[in-house]
């Protein structure tokens, strides 16, 4: 296996052990403190699983496999046009090609966290059970 295939498949195993999900972080309020973490929990479970089921959740790794794609792409074409200024449009392409996926790669891994939408339906449902959310990390 040529050496640059091996350390893109590195890359990408390492970007999707990276991609950790982010959750509500909860406001020790009374509710919480009467609760438990432990019911607290669950509440985040029924929350996220009813906005999964409403709202829809953006998957990451597909995201991510978008932009690797996109910046693949546009990669391409730049290394091609640089590639036949010097002479070679075949190795620009290929080198800006890898530029761009890396590149799309690393800009998907550092994800903003959930779809908008769904982060809005978990905080609304949290709010209607009593806890107050102060964000998501």
């Amino acid at each position: 296996m040529p050496r640059c295939t091996l350390a893109i498949l590195l890359i990408a195993a390492l970007a999707l052990t990276a991609c950790g999900s982010k959750k509500p972080q909860l406001y020790p309020n009374t509710k919480l403190q009467s609760v438990g973490q432990q019911q607290a929990q669950a509440d985040i479970d029924e929350c996220s699983q009813l906005a999964e089921k409403y709202a829809g959740k953006e998957s990451q790794a597909g995201d991510t496999a978008k932009r690797t794609a996109v910046g693949a792409g546009v990669g391409a074409a730049g290394g091609a046009a640089g590639g036949a200024i010097f002479g070679s449009p075949g190795r620009g392409a290929a080198a800006g090609a890898a530029a761009g996926a890396v590149g799309g790669l690393f800009s998907g891994m550092f994800d903003r966290g959930p779809d908008p939408v769904y982060r809005n339906y978990v905080d609304r449902c949290l709010r209607e059970k009593g806890y107050e959310p102060m964000g998501w990390k």
